[in-house]
């Protein structure tokens, strides 16, 4: 059996799509898969040194090393209204936003990315991982934040004010679903493995969405402080068509994303 490492995050939208290969359902004939549950900045940074096989990673970070690893097809975090939110403690205008410290899920994930090219100026930054930003907010560390992942769906319960929406903005812009996270492989992998592994997720993806009770329970165990209606709400919001295909929608939403960076000197 070959080894092949597997890394992807412990938010439910990934934990469900993966629970058929984790439970050994799903498997790779000839392939031994290791898997490696990081939150996704922590993945992303593995991805720069090439840490993975196989791996979950923000958009903004597969244009990063996309000369190393190839997009795959399935698995992508991808759509509409799930975009990532700004929210503040108390209101503020989004004319305000160059003069505060803003806090961040994360110097490459998608949200810093959207944010970057929403609000250019605002230069005070601070990165914390995306589960403290509502502390972080709470104690006065930062003026407003960038949320994501389920926080979308709880923050006016928290007593937070949304600013503005990122997602909402880059849709009004593009007219495209916003690209948050992908799954790549190493381009040193073949293209023939790469394909299989590839329709492996596809296949994971199905039966999550045709068993949803084993997927959901697996889902639960990494987000046991997550009320049930939350978690469902994530993973409808965020398991779409998209997680099962691209496409040619999904292909020119990551061009444009990559476009608007290059025109804003955010990549080079």
């Amino acid at each position: 059996m070959l080894p092949l490492s597997l890394g992807y995050s412990p938010c439910p939208n990934d934990t469900f799509m993966f629970h058929a290969v984790s439970s050994g359902l799903l498997a790779l004939p000839g392939y031994k898969i290791s898997e490696h549950i990081h939150d996704v900045e922590t993945l992303n940074r593995m991805a720069f040194k090439e840490k993975l096989d196989i791996t979950k990673m923000s958009f903004y970070a597969w244009l990063r090393v996309k000369s190393r690893y190839s997009l795959l097809e399935n698995g992508a975090a991808l759509g509409y209204g799930c975009g990532p939110v700004l929210i503040s403690k108390h209101p503020l205008k989004p004319v305000d936003i160059s003069e505060c410290c803003v806090v961040l899920p994360g110097k490459w994930t998608t949200a810093h990315l959207l944010f970057q090219l929403w609000s250019p100026e605002a230069k005070n930054k601070l990165f914390v991982p995306y589960n403290e930003i509502f502390r972080v907010l709470e104690s006065g560390e930062a003026d407003c934040g960038v949320i994501i992942h389920e926080s979308r769906f709880t923050f006016r319960r928290a007593g937070f004010h949304e600013i503005t929406d990122l997602g909402a903005w880059w849709e009004q812009k593009t007219g495209l679903p916003i690209p948050l996270g992908c799954i790549a492989a190493k381009k040193t992998i073949s293209d023939q493995i790469m394909g299989k592994f590839d329709n492996l997720i596809y296949n994971s993806i199905k039966h999550a969405r045709e068993h949803p009770e084993q997927s959901m329970l697996y889902a639960g165990k990494y987000a046991q402080e997550m009320e049930q209606d939350v978690l469902q709400k994530h993973i409808e919001t965020f398991v779409n068509k998209f997680s099962l295909g691209l496409g040619h929608t999904g292909r020119a939403a990551v061009e444009k994303l990559e476009k608007m960076a290059l025109h804003a000197g955010v990549i080079q």
